[in-house]
């Protein structure tokens, strides 16, 4: 019997101003890097990243529809990005991933 391991899955999104794009060029090399592959759909994916703005409401608000999306199709979700630091307004919002 084999005993292959396949490396963990992970879907990432990315939002935001042009300084979180860079930040989310960084995040995927250093995933690659260390052996994560990188999925285009949250059903198929371990986890789910999503990078995130902070500061301007509609990105905001778009960024919150985004972590809602994940927790819902995927359930497993790190918040990385300027929103990653409002847990209370992420709780409020995405209660089922409190």
């Amino acid at each position: 019997m084999s005993n292959v391991t396949h490396p963990p899955k992970i879907g990432f999104v990315s939002l935001g101003c042009p300084k979180n794009l860079v930040d989310s060029e960084r995040i995927l090399t250093e995933l690659r890097t260390e052996g994560y592959d990188v999925v285009p759909s949250y059903d198929n994916a371990d986890m789910v990243i999503v990078n995130t703005c902070g500061f301007i409401d509609s990105a905001v608000q778009e960024s919150l529809e985004a972590i809602g999306e994940a927790l819902t199709e995927n359930g497993k979700v790190i918040v990385t990005g300027c929103l990653g630091a409002k847990v209370d307004q992420i709780r409020e919002s995405a209660p089922e991933g409190s």
